[in-house]
């Protein structure tokens, strides 16, 4: 509780939430459309390359995003390599809408962003701004919580290279490099960087090897730009999804059974190829044109190519649920591969107006998506030697998505100190998803289990809002209408069970917010209520083949009041801090608990709960300082409160509060024209053990009528460290 009071008591020391934007330049245009302005009526923050480039290079993104208000972040191996997840507002991955220029980064069918395969972008991006709420509109996939905006677009004047080497704890590398040629004569400009990382990580079968590579060439004269930009990143981890259950974590909590099995003389070994392995190609054409000092005409062209599989050892699995001949029964173990692919296209053009009291911009997104999904068996303990596993027909499935959407969005000043925002999108979406799943033959191989969805939404999102400000102080409301089509995962377990057809889901986003800024001092106060309806939930039901099933739940909401503010007495003296309060219900839930044998469920009705991964208090504290020429020094604290891993709000399903401590400490030496840096970081120096994010596992009896139930926990590391040192030319 003092905690929790301390920070209450110091909220108000942090990043002010309306950072101004920089006059806008021709070859970061293309990004403008979804981003917000100083005077756009919605709650952003942002960070521009210094701040990123400062962050722990063992951080993936939405680890160096950690510290800005409403966001929670883990990572499941222990180091920020490998799959990092984050939310914001307690909206998860797939409610928030992530670009790269302009471009989502969003999967199109599980409209996820899986960070673990776009490594070292906080290298390689000028800027980020984080929209909380439904934000401006965006391409691809609504924004149902809060919007991601990545810009690479930034020219800089001069030549310059760079080279930083970097490790530490749990065998942890990154080695980065970058050369720019600057803007030539002529306007040409050549961009090049290259990523190395790698880490054994915290717990076992955590390990990672990453590469990434961004180049870029570009023409920039007049008022014309063209830029053609390739994006690779390409990585093998360790699967670590499993996570370890409580009484596991209390005996070792480096442990991680994926892979695990027993070998013939009853020994427990573990399968070394147990292991995610994806890469991802982004292509972008961009070409922007200014007519006079008003217009600006805005094109992209992007394709994402993107292809991988998991690779398993799975014990005493059935023949007869992989395709194997009827001569084989009973069961054996086995290597098997599930793979994907999947290609996007996108086409984005718009049109940027802007005069001393009109900004006003229209666009048009069209984009084709094809994602496929099979299986390839590798190996069977018991199957005869020579046997031809590629005659096997075990599952394979294809989801086609097509988008087109518009919008226009205008921000007027009719008066000196005030802005009048409207923004008006619509999206209509068709998806098709054919095939069979994995469990196909496990059950039966129906024809009416086969995946047979085809579906068409049209959704109209109009925003508004308006701004007013008085030298120091600014005062903003909005509203908002979203909604946001059912994913591939939602889908296909909701057409194999027994549940009602799952709708679209609805969402209105209502923000007031205040802001002061000043020279020494900045502050703000922001009050939202983000409405639900028809939210898809895990409730517990099931489909045919035992999967939990998403619902939609009629009521929600997710209402709170997000502080932050900035302090600087001195010029080598900085305290920062936010904090949100907030109350994230389900109006009446009811969850479905299936029988031990899976051959029905037992409906248990809670009422009204908090929903789950949603704490009601979540802050930060950081202390930055100048202590002389070339160094820094800064000490961050994190609260998250406690969340719960499901919606039954029960106190065995809670994860506890935790409080997380970082320092690091730097020095640039000035070599005459030229800098050399050393910068050391030490992570949770308080050496707390904790765990971030968990799931839960339940059964019921009906002899006993009794619920049985158990949870798994994601542990983090304790204290570890990491060195940088970077060479700037």
């Amino acid at each position: 509780m003092k905690k929790i009071l301390l920070l209450a008591a110091l909220c108000v020391l942090a990043p002010c939430a309306f950072a101004q934007e920089k006059t806008e330049r021709l070859d970061s245009a293309v990004v403008s459309s979804s981003r917000a302005d100083k005077n756009t009526p919605v709650t952003f923050s942002s960070v521009g390359k210094d701040q990123l480039r400062a962050s722990n290079p063992m951080n993936s993104l939405p680890m160096s995003l950690d510290l800005l208000p409403s966001v929670v972040t883990y990572n499941e191996g222990g180091t920020g390599l490998g799959n990092s997840a984050m939310t914001i507002r307690g909206s998860r991955g797939s409610q928030i809408n992530v670009t790269l220029n302009g471009i989502t980064l969003n999967d199109a069918e599980s409209q996820e962003v899986f960070w673990v395969n776009i490594p070292a972008l906080t290298s390689l991006i000028s800027s980020v701004q984080v929209q909380r709420g439904l934000g401006t509109s965006a391409n691809g996939a609504g924004a149902f919580g809060a919007s991601i905006n990545m810009n690479t677009a930034f020219v800089q004047p001069d030549p310059s290279a760079r080279l930083e080497l970097s490790a530490g704890s749990f065998g942890t590398f990154v080695t980065t490099a970058a050369i720019s040629t600057g803007r030539l004569p002529g306007g040409l400009y050549f961009d090049l960087a290259m990523n190395l990382a790698g880490t054994e990580g915290y717990i076992r079968n955590a390990q990672v090897g990453s590469s990434s590579l961004f180049a870029v060439i570009g023409w920039l004269s007049g008022p014309r730009s063209l830029r053609l930009t390739y994006l690779m990143g390409q990585q093998i981890s360790g699967i670590t999804w499993d996570g370890i259950g409580l009484e596991q974590y209390a005996k070792d909590r480096r442990y991680n059974g994926a892979g695990e099995y027993i070998d013939d003389n009853g020994n427990v070994r573990y399968y070394d190829n147990q292991t995610d392995n994806y890469a991802q190609h982004h292509l972008q054409l961009n070409y922007s044109r200014r007519f006079g000092e008003r217009f600006t005409w805005l094109n992209t062209v992007n394709y994402t190519r993107g292809d991988g599989f998991d690779e398993y050892y799975k014990m005493n699995r059935k023949f007869a649920n992989y395709g194997f001949p009827s001569v084989y029964s009973g069961k054996s173990d086995m290597i098997y591969r599930k793979l994907m692919d999947n290609d996007l296209w996108v086409l984005n053009s718009g049109l940027r107006y802007r005069s001393d009291r009109l900004t006003a911009n229209a666009g048009v997104n069209l984009s084709h998506y094809r994602g496929g999904h099979w299986g390839e068996m590798l190996w069977a303990k018991k199957a005869a030697p020579g046997f031809d596993y590629s005659s096997l027909d075990w599952y394979s499935n294809t989801g086609l998505k097509n988008e087109v959407s518009a919008f226009v969005r205008a921000e007027y000043q009719p008066l000196e100190w005030l802005t009048a925002f409207a923004d008006i999108q619509f999206r209509t979406i068709g998806y098709r998803l054919t095939g069979v799943d994995d469990d196909w033959l496990e059950y039966g191989a129906a024809p009416e289990d086969r995946l047979d969805y085809v579906r068409r939404w049209n959704f109209f999102n109009p925003r508004a809002g308006l701004t007013a400000t008085r030298g120091a102080h600014k005062w903003y409301v909005s509203a908002a209408l979203g909604h946001r089509e059912p994913g591939r995962g939602d889908i296909k377990e909701n057409v194999k069970g027994e549940g009602a057809p799952i709708a679209p889901e609805r969402m209105l986003d209502i923000e007031v917010g205040y802001a002061f800024v000043a020279r020494r001092f900045s502050a703000s106060l922001n009050l939202y209520a983000m409405e639900y309806w028809d939210m898809l939930l895990e409730t517990g039901r099931l489909s045919s083949s035992g999967y939990a099933i998403k619902e939609n739940v009629p009521r929600a909401w997710r209402r709170g009041v997000e502080l932050s503010a900035g302090w600087e007495p001195l010029d080598w003296f900085r305290l920062d801090g936010n904090a949100t309060l907030s109350v994230n219900r389900i109006a009446d839930f009811t969850s479905y608990v299936p029988y031990e044998d899976y051959s029905a469920t037992h409906p248990v009705a809670y009422g009204q709960t908090t929903m789950l991964m949603s704490p009601s208090l979540v802050g930060m504290l950081r202390l930055s300082l100048r202590p002389w020429k070339g160094g820094t020094f800064a000490v961050d604290g994190k609260y998250v409160g406690r969340q719960f891993i499901d919606n039954s709000m029960r106190e065995e399903m809670a994860i506890p509060a935790w409080w997380l401590a970082n320092l690091s400490l730097g020095h640039v030496f000035s070599l005459g024209g030229k800098s050399l840096s050393l910068t050391a970081y030490v992570n949770n120096f308080l050496n707390r053990l904790y765990y971030a994010a968990g799931w839960r596992w339940e059964s019921y009896d009906p002899v006993s009528g009794v619920v049985y139930s158990g949870i798994g926990v994601y542990p983090q590391p304790p204290c570890n460290f990491m060195i940088k040192v970077g060479l700037s030319l």
